[in-house]
């Protein structure tokens, strides 16, 4: 096994293995990795809206991201920054939904162009697909990851709900008085 390339990595790898494997039963040691390092990239406020417009502004809309990802009509410089912004948008996706369902209730989606649970979960099933089928030459390795992804998806939103379920009961680590 590799060593952590985050510190909170093994942190996540705990809490997604303890609801990926103890509570769903999902034994996929590559998920419960791939999940526990998104949750690590995720954990950096400017990694979540890492794609960028013409003027270098982040993306936040799902629609404009698949704009972005479009290698004839949009950004994507080539066919492989189009399989990166579709990892993004799967990933963007599994996060939102799993981490944040508050992000999806009705009276949020009003404003400011926010994605429905449904939208979400179809835009990280297709991305995740998409990028399943560079299963060529570098890419070869990890086209089968994105097909399970893809495959899972609402089972591993359901386990990253868990995740934020589990971590939210946590009592915070304080130091006694005086200890600081």
């Amino acid at each position: 096994m590799q060593s952590p390339s985050h510190p909170l990595e093994p942190f996540f790898h705990q809490a997604v293995r303890n609801s990926y494997e103890g509570a769903l039963g999902l034994h996929d040691p590559e998920v419960t990795s791939y999940i526990a390092r998104l949750l690590c990239e995720f954990s950096e406020s400017d990694k979540l809206y890492k794609l960028r417009d013409e003027m270098g502004r982040p993306v936040a809309e799902l629609r404009r991201m698949f704009e972005a990802a479009d290698p004839v009509n949009g950004t994507a410089a080539s066919f492989d920054a189009e399989r990166s912004m579709r990892k993004h948008i799967g990933d963007y996706s599994m996060f939102v939904a799993g981490m944040y369902p508050e992000a999806v209730e009705p009276w949020r989606r009003n404003r400011r162009h926010h994605p429905s649970l449904d939208e979400l979960i179809a835009a990280g099933k297709e991305s995740y697909y998409i990028v399943s089928q560079f299963n060529l030459f570098e890419y070869e390795q990890e086209a089968p990851l994105f097909a399970r992804l893809s495959d899972g998806f609402e089972r591993c939103i359901f386990g990253l709900t868990m995740v934020r379920d589990e971590l939210g009961r946590r009592k915070p680590l304080m130091l006694a008085p005086g200890n600081n």
